[in-house]
């Protein structure tokens, strides 16, 4: 990995208003996005992503290779959360560890729509039925996670059912809007389309910025209640994305061919879900704490992917091809 490279990836606008974010909050400023446009802007770039993914999937062909990398996204996200939740299990808890495995066993929407402009950035592409795998990851982690909390806390198995838990899942808002834009943007006639194309498109990494900055703020406010945790926590949320995201991006060359779905892989493999998973653990974990569980997600493995860990995967991506 050059440092042009890095370099590259730390100058990209976006990932300086996350740390400009971070900055602001440390001083205390009173800086601030109103929660309503905040929420806006979230609901409009899971309808942004996966409107346009809808698009392009009217024009791929469909084949083994669609099946294939749904296949290899759903087995990630149901095999992540077991070798997490057994790590974490006799250090922080069952509660805690099912939440944290369902956390990195799913996906982050914003890493992903990050590491699409990271493809941007670096001139690669993409294939539209990525988005397709990324809304296919969501769930496994969830219903992995309750049945390991439930094989070690009866009570979590006796408050909630699988059924509710799933349902929860499927109609939280970050899912259900995601799915329901692609499902739009796969049967909506492509010339009505083009008359929202500007919408979509062309001020989506302004948005990004925006939301971005938002989420440094948060971070830098959060991360002061999770270092009660200690160190333990703050290693595992850098140590075990590298891990994941490292070995699929070697592994996904078996799989797939083309360098930019073998990127998205190996970043939805290293990302941690902090707006869906929560939302579900509500439910299935209610023991566990959200002040620590959502502050490894957003405060210290989703700050490490778009900084350091971005230029890794794609090096091993390329390095492996």
């Amino acid at each position: 990995m050059s440092f042009e490279v890095i370099l590259t990836n730390l100058t990209n606008p976006t990932l300086l208003f996350f740390l400009f974010g971070i900055i602001a909050a440390s001083l205390k400023s009173d800086l601030e996005i109103p929660q309503q446009s905040t929420k806006f802007i979230s609901i409009y770039l899971l309808f942004s992503i996966g409107f346009k993914g809808g698009q392009e999937l009217q024009h791929a062909e469909q084949g083994s290779e669609i099946f294939k990398a749904i296949l290899f996204g759903t087995g990630i996200a149901s095999v992540i959360p077991i070798y997490c939740f057994y790590i974490l299990r006799k250090r922080l808890g069952v509660s805690n560890a099912g939440a944290i495995a369902a956390s990195y066993g799913s996906v982050s929407a914003i890493t992903f729509i990050t590491g699409v402009s990271y493809l941007e950035l670096h001139g690669q592409t993409f294939n539209s039925h990525m988005i397709a795998v990324m809304a296919m990851m969501e769930l496994p982690a969830i219903v992995v996670a309750f049945v390991l909390i439930s094989l070690y806390e009866e009570a979590a198995a006796k408050t909630q059912s699988m059924g509710s838990i799933i349902r929860h899942s499927l109609t939280n808002g970050s899912v259900l809007m995601l799915l329901g834009s692609l499902i739009i943007g796969l049967i909506a006639d492509n010339k009505q389309a083009e008359g929202i194309k500007p919408f979509t498109t062309d001020i989506f990494k302004g948005f990004l910025a925006l939301f971005l900055l938002e989420v440094g703020m948060v971070t830098a406010k959060r991360f002061s209640a999770f270092k009660t945790y200690g160190w333990y926590a703050f290693i595992f949320g850098v140590a075990m994305p590298l891990f994941n995201g490292s070995v699929v991006a070697y592994l996904s060359k078996f799989i797939v061919d083309q360098p930019g779905d073998r990127f998205i892989f190996a970043i939805l493999a290293a990302s941690a879900s902090y707006i869906a998973v929560p939302a579900a653990m509500r439910l299935a974990a209610p023991k566990a704490d959200p002040g620590l569980y959502i502050p490894m997600a957003i405060g210290v493995t989703f700050p490490f992917n778009i900084t350091v860990g971005m230029p890794i995967y794609y090096s091993i991506v390329y390095h492996f091809m």
